[in-house]
């Protein structure tokens, strides 16, 4: 592909982010790097982070090599570390939440309110293989969005149009240089072993560039199924980060758009990688249709007279963070920048110093896991609970996220 198409591509994926302060993770890798590049060349106004995860030799080195580029080119870079593996679970998963938080924190301390990242149609192709071996549905079969909310930073993934082989043609034409992970060769990965059985699968005409078109039509179809969702999301009423919607005109939705629904309200209250699924959301819907209060993913559905509040459950609340940080997943204080101050959930001890509290019109179990600002035991600030006029509470993404689906990315 020539550059000037794959230039198009990558400003055509970033959209609005490419007149924005945006972040780039770069890795060292062909991919990230042809991204860099072309960053560079279309004039962006960007910063690069690399995430070093301390699990082979060799990172820190290919940190080195990114930071020294970064430094030719005139860009801001910062290496990322990460020492928090304990040798349990998936090791590219746990890597890769890992990155995804390193790399959150890091925008919000440079005041980057996108990220970059430089998938392409190969990781595309290699996602589609390994999820269809899982029997996953549609919304698995789709996966890996061009775009999404996440942290407080909304990712991008511009390169979804390239394959890894036009990223490393252009990196050779250009006179880049890049580092290949050693791992990419080890057959005791998942994502290597698809990448090996495309080789195989290619004489059919199953190549990523076939595969990404597929998983495009899919994206086409959820698309479809998230529009109806946005429609029938009109029936949840947003207030200071619950949600209240009546059982009855939930009931008269079509199942799968039950399910959607609830999906939506969980990943907005508790922004994760992924919603609930399967058995636990199906048991979710039935008891609200049933008129019965659940709780699941750290969400509270309680039940009145016929309307369900939901609400973040206390004690599935975040740690307490510094006061520039987004606190549990997705609030922001802002304000005056207060020495020593934290945010944390609001609690009992908060509550008993705001006499008037119930003015705010939300319920006490809801206002216990709301965002406060702290020094110590004495509360500066809870913005849901009107207390602390300097100060306000804001939600990523805002009551507007309800909208839009955030089932995979």
């Amino acid at each position: 592909m020539p550059v000037i198409d794959l230039s198009a591509l990558f400003l055509k994926g970033l959209g609005a982010a490419q007149t924005a302060p945006l972040g780039l993770a770069v890795s060292g890798g062909g991919d990230s790097m042809a991204m860099l590049y072309l960053a560079h060349q279309s004039g962006l106004l960007f910063q690069v982070a690399t995430v070093d995860h301390g699990l082979r030799e060799g990172a820190a080195a290919e940190a080195r090599m990114v930071a020294d580029v970064c430094a030719r080119l005139g860009v801001l870079h910062q290496t990322l570390e990460w020492r928090g593996w304990d040798g349990q679970g998936n090791i590219q998963d746990t890597a890769r939440r890992a990155r995804r938080k390193l790399l959150a924190d890091w925008a919000a301390q440079k005041s980057l309110r996108h990220i970059a990242l430089a998938h392409t149609a190969d990781d595309l192709a290699e996602g589609l293989l390994m999820r269809l071996a899982r029997g996953a549905g549609l919304d698995g079969l789709a996966a890996m969005q061009p775009t999404w909310p996440e942290a407080g930073v909304a990712w991008h993934r511009p390169l979804l149009g390239a394959t890894r082989q036009t990223l490393r043609d252009y990196l050779v034409a250009s006179g880049g240089v890049w580092a290949d992970d050693p791992s990419n060769d080890s057959d005791r990965f998942e994502r290597v072993r698809v990448r090996k059985a495309l080789r195989v699968l290619a004489p059919l005409g199953i190549n990523a560039s076939k595969l990404a078109e597929v998983s495009s039509h899919l994206r086409d179809a959820r698309a479809a199924l998230d529009a109806v969702t946005d429609m029938a999301s009109t029936l949840f009423v947003p207030h200071r980060g619950t949600v209240r919607f009546a059982i009855a005109e939930f009931a008269a939705q079509p199942t799968e758009i039950q399910r959607r629904l609830l999906q939506r309200v969980l990943m907005w209250i508790s922004p994760g990688d992924y919603g609930p699924r399967g058995g636990a959301l199906q048991r979710l819907r039935l008891s609200l249709v049933g008129h019965q209060s659940a709780t699941l993913a750290g969400c509270r559905f309680v039940v009145k007279n016929g309307v369900v509040l939901v609400f973040r459950e206390l004690k599935a609340a975040g740690a307490p963070v510094a006061q520039n940080m987004l606190w549990d997943g997705r609030w922001r204080i802002e304000g005056p920048i207060v020495d020593g101050a934290t945010i944390g959930a609001l609690t009992a001890l908060g509550l008993a110093q705001i006499p008037d509290w119930r003015a705010s019109g939300v319920a006490r179990a809801a206002l216990l896991s709301s965002p406060a600002l702290w020094v110590g035991p004495r509360l500066i600030a809870a913005p849901c609970a009107d207390f602390g006029e300097e100060w306000s509470a804001n939600a990523y993404p805002g009551p507007q996220g309800l909208n839009s689906c955030t089932l995979s990315h």
